[in-house]
């Protein structure tokens, strides 16, 4: 996971439409960077909803939220048409940008050692400094936790 207080390393990754996003063409605004495991699972479902369900609070503190998984453009599509989702996916298939900001670890499954996306979500100010980094957080309580951080 990458420290606080240090500028977030712009990237450029495509949305779930194909359309080119770059962590830069949001400055001046704050922006809510969740990384997540797969598309349509239970846990990542339950905060993509959570999610869209408060976007509202979040665009009235000049937040944008923008999700990143290793999944496709296609299958990301899906998704967002599936739940009605309200906020930018990013596909990142090659992990580069995954790796970039520290989230490919190793993971206990059930007892099996693999590596995947460990669900961390940075919150980065208007300036482009990551101002809190939450490592191994809770699918459905992160929107609501970020929210609170927002509102602080």
């Amino acid at each position: 996971m990458l420290e606080t207080g240090i500028l977030a390393p712009d990237f450029t990754l495509l949305d779930q439409d194909g359309k080119p996003h770059s962590l830069s063409d949001y400055r001046g605004q704050k922006i809510i960077l969740y990384f997540y495991p797969k598309d349509s699972t239970s846990g990542c479902t339950k905060q993509a909803c959570n999610f869209t369900e408060l976007l509202p609070h979040f665009r009235e503190k000049n937040a944008v939220v923008l999700g990143v998984s290793k999944d496709s453009v296609a299958s990301h599509n899906k998704f967002q048409e599936k739940y009605d989702l309200g906020f930018t996916l990013l596909s990142d298939p090659e992990k580069e940008v995954i790796q970039l900001y520290d989230v490919w670890k190793e993971k206990n499954m059930y007892g099996k050692v693999t590596m995947g996306v460990v669900r961390t979500t940075y919150l980065i100010d208007e300036n482009g400094i990551i101002t809190r980094a939450l490592g191994k957080v809770n699918a459905a309580g992160n929107p609501a936790e970020m929210l609170n951080i927002l509102e602080g």
